[in-house]
């Protein structure tokens, strides 16, 4: 049978296996310590038991949004059509977490908007204005208040696959409340089908939207994004602002590192291209062997 991941832990997948016989939401397992599945996955599983089942394989995947550190890969979402990266004002911004998601969906070609949570909070205002550069890059600024009023987010979301991706605090679960009023008791039954307890959280799940067309794959919210999986070229792709200029640099191999005649230090140097984002890269960069 065919279906689709909608909830991972560990070991433990929840896939809904649509209507028809053998219908519903199935709880498998994979064969041995075979691993690898992500939230939003297109498997083939065969059943074992009532409600129980195996995952035999993974279908091709259109994209994968994952982070990596020296030792493992941990895979946030599959088969998407956009990522949202929510941020606030309160608790203190963190610009290298964003800048690092808007890299790794940069890599896996997933459109990226940054939607700015709290627009209700007087700091907001500050933050947007710091923004606006992003919106000039490419990546759409959304300002809500999941307090008040999500309407622009709620359009942006209509007939895609959606995945929430950013720091503790920001607000996604107050969002993703409003946006999916069921999500408490869904993120119940996963968390009863798989015996996980308040442990589920940290992992990603599949919401339908109740309007009837797409969905949103909450990730856990995270302090940092691991990007050891770039290399040299997909680096220097993953910012715009750098591809942009691609040939404008006096040696063709130039890295934007210090050479001598470099478009990309150029304009870094006369404000042109974010300073922050500037930092980042030559972080990124020195950490690629």
């Amino acid at each position: 049978m065919q279906g689709r991941v909608v909830a991972v832990h560990g070991h433990h997948f929840l896939v809904d296996g649509g209507e028809g016989d053998h219908c519903g939401v199935i709880e498998c397992v994979t064969r041995g310590k075979k691993g690898g599945v992500a939230c939003g996955d297109s498997v083939t599983f065969t059943s074992t038991s009532a409600g129980k089942g195996v995952i035999e394989t993974i279908e091709p995947r259109r994209n994968l949004l994952y982070r990596s550190d020296e030792f493992r890969s941990k895979l946030l979402a599959a088969n998407i059509d956009q990522a949202a990266i929510v941020v606030a004002a309160v608790p203190a911004f963190n610009e290298e977490l964003l800048i690092r998601c808007l890299v790794a969906c940069e890599v896996a070609e997933i459109p990226a908007l940054i939607v700015l949570n709290k627009a209700d909070l007087p700091e907001t205002e500050a933050l947007a204005r710091a923004l606006a550069p992003y919106a000039e890059l490419g990546y759409p600024l959304l300002l809500v208040s999941a307090r008040e009023d999500v309407a622009a987010l709620e359009q942006r979301l209509a007939d895609q696959t959606t995945v929430f991706v950013g720091a503790s605090g920001v607000g996604k679960s107050t969002l993703l409340n409003r946006l999916v009023p069921d999500a408490n008791a869904t993120t119940g039954e996963i968390s009863l089908a798989l015996d996980a307890g308040k442990h589920t959280t940290t992992h990603a799940r599949l919401f339908r939207l109740p309007s009837g067309g797409g969905a949103l794959i909450d990730s856990p919210g995270m302090q940092e994004f691991g990007l050891k999986h770039l290399n040299l070229a997909s680096l220097m792709a993953a910012f715009p602002e750098i591809h942009s200029r691609h040939g404008e640099c006096r040696f063709y191999n130039c890295r934007h590192l210090k050479e001598p005649g470099c478009a990309v230090l150029e304009a870094a140097k006369d404000g042109t291209i974010m300073a922050n984002r500037m930092k980042v890269y030559h972080w990124l960069l020195a950490g690629i062997k």
